[in-house]
């Protein structure tokens, strides 16, 4: 989960055999234990259903390609996520997630969030 800003809140690997709509209901609960006053998160079509909306009491809104739109274009919700991956991506050790369990996973995801912060900080 990440907040508007690009910021992780929430980093929750799972293995690959987790379709992501099951695998946003651990990463919801977690996050609303964290987080109490998130009340609404934006996902794309990967995440509808029945499982993620009623997981939490957090309003899960689907960011949808408009109907009429022909070739790419961003979209404002959708876009911050991607973002956050393509920064954590430019960590060497996460170019290619080597990684053997989800611990240590977590483990550099959350390493390369902190990275981006500390940036963050020394720029301002």
């Amino acid at each position: 989960m990440v907040d508007t800003d690009g910021r992780a809140l929430i980093l929750e690997p799972q293995p690959a055999s987790v379709q992501d709509r099951d695998g946003a209901v651990p990463v919801l609960k977690l996050s609303r234990r964290a987080f109490p006053f998130i009340t609404k998160a934006f996902a794309d079509a990967a995440y509808a259903g029945e499982r993620p909306a009623m997981a939490t009491l957090v309003d899960i809104e689907i960011v949808r390609k408009p109907p009429n739109q022909v070739g790419f274009a961003v979209h404002p919700c959708r876009w911050v996520v991607e973002r956050f991956f393509a920064w954590i991506s430019r960590n060497r050790r996460l170019w290619k997630d080597p990684e053997a369990t989800l611990a240590s996973a977590q483990a550099f995801l959350y390493a390369a969030s902190v990275m981006i912060l500390i940036r963050r900080l020394a720029r301002s």
